[in-house]
């Protein structure tokens, strides 16, 4: 069993890296090579959840409107990381990235250090208070360093804290929407992870979020002096 166990942190650890590689190398040039990672990544984001619509035990009339909810929500987050790449800058998109990240980072560390009261036992069992404050924090942390560093203005940078909720309130829908298809993951394309939407579930608010603000003028970069 520890061998087992081993064995599946290493394929984790190696489908991260390769992520985190391709992620990083997209995000660096922008452009053509961002933009394309990014119908590609939405596509398959938005095949996973409409599988996982169609496989939820719901009515009718709900279904159809997590059919509509999902092609917006994907497109939305898509145009939002795309403009702030592209009209803001490499580092006000990895502000956006880095917010999420730390989110996840974390609610893991604190919820395995602190534990306590579970946050919503019915939907995540795994997930707690302590990890939901803890992953505020490290989106706080995250926001106000890359933000600063990178010139961030227009919005206070304390929004992290904020984006740190709607990540872990955009994790915790989709572990709702598996509970109710009866599965563990969203998909299996990535070994050791699942589903591709398992890995973006916490971006998607925060880009649609972070992008309506930069569409509306309410982010910008400071100027290099």
């Amino acid at each position: 069993m520890a061998t087992a166990v081993k064995s599946d942190l290493w394929v984790r650890a190696g489908s991260a890296i390769v992520l985190f590689a391709i992620a990083g190398a997209a995000l660096w040039f922008g452009g053509i090579v961002f933009g394309f990672l990014l119908l590609v990544g939405g596509a398959l984001v938005l095949v996973e959840w409409l599988a996982l619509v169609r496989a939820m035990q719901l009515g009718s009339g709900a279904k159809n409107a997590l059919m509509l909810l999902g092609p917006l929500l994907v497109a939305g987050a898509m145009a939002g990381l795309w403009f702030i790449r592209d009209h803001l800058g490499v580092t006000a998109a990895l502000w956006v990235f880095g917010m999420v990240w730390a989110t996840d980072i974390g609610a893991y560390f604190a919820g395995r250090a602190f534990g306590g009261a579970r946050l919503a036992p019915k939907i995540s069992p795994s997930k707690t208070w302590s990890g939901l404050i803890g992953g505020m924090i490290a989106a706080l942390v995250a926001s106000a360093t890359i933000g600063d560093r990178g010139g961030i203005i227009g919005v206070p940078l304390w929004i992290g804290l904020f984006m740190g909720l709607f990540a872990q309130l955009g994790d915790l829908a989709q572990s709702w929407m598996k509970r109710r298809a009866g599965v563990k993951d969203s998909g299996k394309l990535i070994p050791g992870h699942g589903g591709l939407f398992d890995r973006v579930d916490g971006l998607l608010p925060v880009a649609l979020i972070l992008g309506i603000l930069a569409f509306a003028g309410q982010i910008a970069v400071r100027a290099a002096a």
